[in-house]
């Protein structure tokens, strides 16, 4: 699985611009997470249906991105799984750029984890 982090200006419609964009080529977003970064700049993390028709929409609308893979990681809906999941990649030396919740389902919550050492990120969390 892979997300594009997509690079925004923090003014209204940016998203909309982004969604516009993908939903053209009909490409479904089956997970968002939206921020701000120092009130001036803003980002959208997307994870798409069709990586590829993404990525060519994206591009040719000149959308500044950066695509990641994802390492989706399920752990119980419960107090310290987040904790337990941050210390394993933190003792591994394991950096990260991303986590976001991109599905609940009963008492389990689905990451998606975007780290700077994907393969050695999954192997920690397997």
């Amino acid at each position: 699985m892979r997300e594009f982090a997509v690079h925004l200006t923090h003014r209204p419609g940016e998203i909309g611009r982004i969604a516009n964009i993908l939903d053209k080529v009909g490409v479904n977003i089956k997970s968002v997470a939206a921020m701000t970064i120092n009130n001036s700049q803003g980002m959208v993390r997307i994870i798409p249906d069709d990586i590829e028709a993404a990525r060519s929409a994206l591009q040719q609308s000149n959308v500044r991105f950066d695509e990641n893979e994802v390492i989706q990681v399920l752990v119980e809906n419960k107090a310290g799984e987040l904790a337990d999941v941050a210390d394993k990649l933190s003792n591994a030396g394991i950096n990260l750029l991303a986590m976001y919740v991109t599905g609940i389902a009963g008492d389990m919550v689905e990451l998606a984890v975007i780290a700077e050492d994907p393969k050695k990120a999954k192997k920690i969390l397997e």
